[in-house]
């Protein structure tokens, strides 16, 4: 038998994983970063796991994996697993080796499930902030909120007491939070985030980013309403003024321009660059604050809290979240944020060490 039919039932390769990623490739910066991370978190895993044993599939590989769902912006539990198959650059992220069998979409789901019900992704994200510290400011800030769409749809959202029955036709009704709720997702709420717009059931999420590179140093989901943006504005500031005598400052649009949350601001030491609403009446703010060459500054870098939000829903996972849930879209939210200052930090320390600027991943 000739050599070339011997090869034929099989393929052979003497070249490793680790061999076929490029040096300069960022997704290995990202790894090393990652691997410090989890070793941080290993003793917060087996506590979790204490009562029951380790999943089948370890929490760091899920980890891993759903960076990667967010890095590249793959749609479904499903086809991670399907590109986890044939994709060598991500079973070297993730770290399977190359003739590791790969997990079952509907067990990697169960194990996400399990994930989704604890504090890893606040507990992640703080460790990741404490790798990208070197990077952010510790005095300047940015709060927005951002509407995140539920996943649930306009039919499900029916009257809480029933009356409706199984009618779907909800035309020229007059439908309200206070009134009605969604089958499938009870804790989503039907709002719009400016006059005009067409109003879906949703959530809000909420990030505090510092104006120096633009990282999020703090996030939060809230249900959608009037007030939520404001109360977890304060929410996020009381978290990072904890401990601390220092000043800070944080921009903000028209909408924070009230004098509640003025106040509350400055009891916390903390002094509000919020944009002037003057519309059909006078602003909250004074001289005492705009005279200042820095809130002028503060308003030049509000486009960084919008940048972010752009990368969280047109790479990331929430355009419109596949969880329901307050407390599952929060886990993915936060763990988006994370994966979005992961994924500036490769340029960050190369831009730092003179290095020339590396490929994108994503």
């Amino acid at each position: 038998m000739r050599g070339d039919e011997r090869l034929q039932g099989g393929m052979f390769s003497y070249v490793t994983l680790e061999q076929r990623v490029p040096e300069d490739h960022p997704l290995r910066e990202i790894r090393r970063l990652t691997d410090v991370i989890l070793r941080s978190l290993s003793a917060a895993f087996d506590e979790m796991y204490s009562a029951s044993g380790r999943p089948s599939i370890a929490p760091e590989y899920v980890l891993r994996a759903l960076l990667l769902q967010a890095f590249y912006s793959v749609r479904s539990e499903r086809q991670l697993v399907e590109q986890l198959d044939y994709n060598l650059l991500f079973r070297w992220f993730v770290g399977l080796g190359m003739d590791d069998a790969v997990w079952n979409h509907a067990v990697f789901s169960k194990n996400c499930e399990r994930l989704l019900t604890s504090e890893v992704a606040q507990q992640f994200f703080a460790e990741v902030n404490k790798q990208a510290k070197h990077f952010m400011s510790d005095e300047h800030f940015t709060v927005d909120g951002t509407l995140i769409q539920a996943w649930a749809s306009q039919k499900s959202f029916r009257r809480k007491d029933g009356s409706e029955g199984d009618s779907t036709n909800f035309h020229g009704q007059q439908r309200k939070n206070e009134t009605h709720e969604s089958t499938t997702d009870p804790d989503a709420r039907l709002y719009k985030k400016s006059y005009g717009k067409e109003s879906h059931l949703a959530y809000l999420g909420h990030a505090l980013v510092e104006n120096r590179n633009g990282l999020i140093a703090a996030a939060m989901v809230t249900q959608a309403d009037g007030y939520a943006e404001r109360e977890a504005a304060l929410l996020l500031l009381e978290e990072k003024q904890r401990g601390s005598s220092k000043r800070i400052t944080v921009g903000a649009d028209k909408a924070y321009d009230t004098k509640d949350f003025l106040h509350a601001a400055r009891e916390l030491n903390v002094t509000a660059h919020v944009s002037k609403n003057e519309k059909g009446r006078r602003s909250n703010l004074d001289r005492r604050t705009t005279r200042h060459p820095g809130y002028a500054i503060s308003l030049s870098r509000r486009w960084l809290v919008e940048k972010s939000f752009g990368w969280l829903k047109h790479i990331g996972p929430l355009r419109q979240v596949k969880l329901r849930g307050l407390h599952k879209v929060d886990w993915i939210f936060v763990f988006s944020c994370a994966a979005h200052n992961l994924v500036r930090l490769p340029r960050l320390i190369a831009h730092q060490a003179g290095q020339g600027p590396q490929q994108q991943c994503a």
